[in-house]
């Protein structure tokens, strides 16, 4: 049977719905003619989800698990109702449709990472083998469905896959800070975790060191990692939810210049006019933070009167994932700092 390359027709009851915006997906099989099926091994949850469910679930892994569960079962899809989110998952082929554009590119058995939200991705959990709360992942046994449309990287034999699974889910970040990084500019990073960690170790690279990147967290302990890691010039200890504090701060930091790009990789709400405000006139922000409320910061932007563009990060640049995965190949500290924490 032929499908959509959207997966319009997985969709149910919502004609017309895409996916992601569908209350409900049809994983059933087997599979169309342009789709691939994966046996899933992990399920990496982003952030916001993840906190999210874990602060609903009073902190029990046996609850977020249960959670998690529920969640796929009544949606056929790991999108948090709460937050829209999902996250990425990590798994082998086992069919490839006939008229799926990776058909002959890619074996079955081959490890591979879905680079789509698992907002929009049909999902079957049918056991449950561990959680690891602090990385925001779960081992699972099921199947998901990719669609032609869907993005993925092969799993590379020279690191391992947690490793990988870790880098891939925030590849869009880094990527784009590629894009719109250069030499000279003042750069902050709001969020000392695994994509600010990338987004600066860009950043770095972008700049050729000739610039200032500044790394904004609450954790004492997230930014003496960043520091340890060579990739911030100056920390900042700020609540970004405080928006009027953390201006003074990187007013400060600057020399009252403000940042010329600020990147908010933040996984709570509340961080939007912190990141408005210490942009500059004229400046860039960009939004990878999944509790971003996009109308908060429109109207927030609107309401002090600041020029700026505003960016959302999508999660896809092309080629984002080896350059990822490059980051972590040619920079030892930062592959150390990864493997410290997610293997």
């Amino acid at each position: 049977m032929a499908g959509d390359p959207y997966g319009l027709d997985r969709v149910v009851g919502e004609p017309g719905v895409l996916p992601q915006r569908a209350q409900r997906l049809d994983a059933s099989l087997p599979i169309r003619r342009d789709e691939m099926l994966i046996d899933v091994e992990s399920l990496n949850v982003d952030a916001a989800s993840f906190k999210q469910i874990r602060e609903s679930s009073g902190g029990q892994a046996g609850a977020v698990v249960a959670r998690i569960q529920e969640i796929v079962r009544s949606r056929g899809k790991m999108q948090n109702p709460v937050t829209g989110s999902g996250g990425m998952l990590l798994g082998r082929v086992r069919e490839v449709g006939p008229e799926h554009p990776a058909h002959g590119k890619v074996r079955p058995g081959e490890r591979i990472a879905t680079l789509v939200s698992l907002s929009l991705t049909p999902l079957v959990i049918d056991e449950v083998r561990g959680a690891r709360m602090e990385v925001d992942r779960i081992d699972v046994r099921g199947h998901a469905i990719l669609f032609a449309s869907g993005i993925w990287a092969r799993v590379p034999d020279d690191m391992p896959e947690t490793l990988v699974l870790a880098a891939l889910d925030v590849c869009g970040a880094p990527a784009l800070v590629a894009r719109h990084a250069q030499p000279g500019m003042r750069i902050a990073v709001l969020g000392a975790g695994k994509s600010g960690a990338l987004c600066l170790a860009q950043a770095r690279r972008s700049t050729g060191g000739r610039g200032q990147l500044l790394a904004l967290d609450i954790s004492e302990k997230a930014l003496s990692a960043l520091v340890e890691l060579g990739v911030s010039d100056v920390s900042l200890r700020v609540d970004a939810t405080k928006a009027v504090d953390v201006l003074e701060a990187v007013r400060n930091a600057t020399g009252g210049a403000l940042c010329d790009l600020v990147i908010n990789c933040a996984s709570v709400p509340g961080t939007e006019m912190a990141t408005v405000l210490s942009t500059r006139e004229g400046g860039t922000a960009i939004f990878f933070s999944m509790a971003t409320s996009f109308t908060a910061a429109a109207l927030g932007a609107e309401g002090v009167g600041k020029d700026l563009t505003m960016l959302i990060g999508n999660g896809y640049v092309p080629g984002h994932a080896d350059l990822t995965l490059d980051l972590l190949r040619t920079d030892a500290r930062l592959r150390e700092f990864f493997a410290a924490r997610y293997l």
